[in-house]
């Protein structure tokens, strides 16, 4: 039932639609134990008396020496994050009327909603809320849409942006709990099936779903699939728990694109089926593994798109020996100084 909402030849088709707008982004095999020995090396940056990460340190930490896993560099995407291939799904893939777009977001969907619009030459209005990263509000505005800054959280843009639609006429583009995101979202699914081989485990950042649901529904269950939450802001786990989306607390370094209080209706069907597993990492884990991308490898990762490898390198994940692992890093948008 559920390959009839969202299937893979679906989503092979909207890849074939977007693919001239969005980056085929790279893959890389990274060395465990080097970010490890790197994530108990250096003190957490804003983390008063933090050491590395919670039972990890020294060379050998958690893995010893080897371990490898495949990284999904999304970062890369064009708009900093994958939210670009959501937001051109939309585009489209839908008819745009005069009045434009409208989007609510913690900040990089409304980035990736801003650039879209800009590339095709129609309106857009964002609306984002007072938690949203600098960096974010201010490339919304760079791009030229209308930005509105309302509320505390996601939940507050959001009602701000159905009130638009309403007056407006304007077409909404959810940041995840549409049809269409969850297409454009799933297409990262498709490039890292061709690029990485065999996978047997994917561990995917969720917020409020739409990337693990697009992800889950292209590999619909021949590959694990594990979400990562902080644990300051569990949407997919309180569901879990409670049987469907239920609002959940919304607070944690990652905020901004990891909070939307609840997670998606149209998400939490397809993630019950295809989702094996969510997993919850701290913020000084989440800030540790941040810097671990940075010092070793130079990858340059906003604190939500670090929650895979907080997993990792915190022990809530543990592969198995010889287990191929796949992590998404899911976005960039944010300054500089947060690396230093």
């Amino acid at each position: 039932m559920l390959a009839d909402v969202i299937s893979r030849d679906d989503i092979r088709g909207t890849y074939e639609t977007i693919r001239p707008y969005i980056r085929r982004t790279p893959v890389i095999q990274v060395d465990l134990s080097e970010l490890d020995a790197i994530s108990g090396a250096y003190e957490v940056s804003g983390v008063s008396g933090v050491s590395g990460v919670s039972g990890v340190s020294g060379s050998s930490g958690v893995f010893g020496s080897g371990p490898a896993a495949t990284l999904k560099l999304e970062q890369l995407q064009c708009a900093g994050s994958f939210k670009a291939r959501g937001a051109f799904a939309n585009l489209l893939l839908r008819d745009v009327p005069a009045a434009g777009v409208v989007a609510a977001s913690g900040g990089n969907h409304g980035v990736a909603v801003a650039y879209a619009a800009h590339r095709r030459g129609v309106p857009a209005k964002i609306f984002v809320p007072t938690v949203s990263a600098p960096a974010k509000v201010e490339r919304i505005r760079a791009l030229g849409a209308d930005l509105v800054v309302t509320g505390e959280r996601y939940a507050d843009a959001l009602a701000a942006a159905q009130a638009w639609v309403a007056s407006s006429g304007a077409m909404s583009v959810h940041a995840f709990d549409q049809r269409e995101t969850l297409l454009g979202q799933g297409t990262l699914a498709l490039e890292l099936a061709g690029q990485a081989g065999e996978l047997d485990t994917v561990l995917v950042p969720v917020g409020g779903g739409g990337l693990i649901a697009g992800i889950a529904s292209y590999f619909a269950g021949t590959v694990r699939i594990i979400g990562v939450e902080p644990d300051g802001a569990p949407t997919l786990s309180y569901a879990r728990a409670q049987g469907g989306p239920a609002d959940a607390p919304a607070g944690s370094v990652a905020a901004d694109a990891l909070a939307p209080r609840r997670v998606g209706d149209l998400v939490f069907p397809i993630t019950q089926s295809y989702v094996e597993d969510v997993v919850l990492v701290d913020d000084t884990s989440i800030l540790a593994a941040q810097q671990a991308l940075w010092r070793a490898l130079r990858i340059a990762a906003e604190p939500a798109a670090s929650v895979g490898i907080a997993a990792l390198l915190a022990g809530a994940y543990k592969p198995a020996p010889g287990e191929r692992v796949a992590v998404v890093i899911s976005g960039a948008n944010m300054t500089p100084s947060q690396l230093d």
